[in-house]
């Protein structure tokens, strides 16, 4: 499965925003129900208990009956996910600082296509049907809005069916700040650093208050990136019969003086985008611990006094190995290298067990 997402009309967003402010009703009037159940009981309400006490509001709130399902089971998934007893409530107020985004979910009765128009209860909302949707099989979805007031119908669909790709090489890939990868074979995807091209821009809008600017520029930055590392990941996949990635965690280095650099690259994205779209072309994808990968020497496998280390050698991009002689003219090629290695390895053990 995947998710569609496609832009709807703006003539449609006063309706939508009514629909999303009766949405944020029902949250909050189960929310508020299921911690006086708490307090007083001393024990959760189910999705299945909260449904009776949700009946006939799908006709007074003028959404639909699966809609109000949907809202009532997310409320309990988050919950438990969070291990909380009440959630955050849910604001509809425009001029709020705490205002929650227009979110709409429902199920596939509630929904219906046809002819660049999606129809949700007795509302025809026009889109731009980037995608086809006639072609799939709807399974589930939601209408959302994002910081802009834009609004867009997100749909979980059945993938169909592509060609296998053809492609024999194989490829470790270094993800790092200088470049965002970098492959095993010599190819580059190079780190074109779009917040820092805004950045300017972006400073003088916020010094100005200009928040509709700001938000534009937040949605152009990224837009590119995202352009950017679609482009680069339907490649890598299409002349490749095997995809290894190293484990580079973005969580642990936002945490450190590199935050901006890490968040402007988005390799978390890329290897997400590499990965569902390795099983939808049948592309062996692996991910491996690129742990000293850096250090040690792709050709002997030794880890010496001369090869770069940690933070402190980032500096260093070419090194020669003392053990076996060789020259690394990049340190991220035999980093990818090493990766690529630890990717067959996985593979024979994972044969050898079969």
């Amino acid at each position: 499965m995947k998710t569609l997402k496609l832009r709807i009309k703006d003539r449609h967003s006063s309706v939508l925003n009514q629909l999303a402010s009766e949405v944020n009703f029902v949250w909050n009037y189960v929310n508020e129900l299921g911690f006086k159940h708490l307090k007083r009981k001393g024990e959760f309400l189910s999705a299945y208990d909260i449904a009776k006490y949700t009946k006939g509001t799908s006709k007074e709130c003028g959404l639909h009956s699966q809609t109000v399902q949907a809202v009532t089971e997310e409320l309990v998934t988050r919950r438990k996910q969070f291990k909380k007893a009440k959630l955050r409530w849910r604001v509809s107020n425009k001029k709020s600082a705490r205002r929650s985004l227009g979110w709409i979910p429902f199920k596939k009765v509630a929904i219906k296509y046809a002819d660049g128009y999606v129809q949700y209860g007795k509302h025809l909302f026009k889109l731009w049907d980037s995608y086809g949707l006639s072609q799939y099989s709807v399974k589930t979805g939601a209408f959302v809005e994002d910081s802009r007031g834009r609004w867009y119908v997100c749909l979980v669909v059945d993938s169909l069916k592509t060609e296998k790709s053809t492609a024999t090489k194989a490829i470790g890939i270094d993800l790092g700040l200088k470049d965002i990868a970098t492959c095993s074979d010599g190819t580059v995807i190079s780190n074109p650093k779009f917040y820092r091209a805004y950045e300017q821009k972006l400073g003088i809008a916020q010094r100005a208050r200009n928040k509709k600017r700001v938000r534009a520029l937040h949605a152009k930055i990224a837009n590119c990136r995202k352009d950017h590392l679609h482009k680069a990941s339907s490649q890598l996949v299409k002349e490749n019969a095997l995809i290894v990635v190293g484990d580079l965690s973005a969580k642990k280095l936002v945490k450190t003086k590199m935050a901006k650099s890490v968040l402007d690259t988005g390799f978390s994205a890329l290897k997400t985008m590499l990965k569902y779209k390795c099983e939808n072309a049948s592309v062996l994808f692996e991910e491996v611990n690129e742990a000293y990968t850096t250090q040690t020497c792709s050709c002997c496998g030794e880890i010496t006094a001369s090869s770069p280390k940690g933070r402190a050698d980032l500096r260093i991009r070419e090194w020669r190995c003392v053990e076996c002689g060789t020259f690394h003219e990049n340190r991220d090629i035999n980093s990818a290298l090493n990766i690529l290695a630890l990717g067959h390895k996985r593979l024979a053990v994972g044969i050898s067990l079969f």
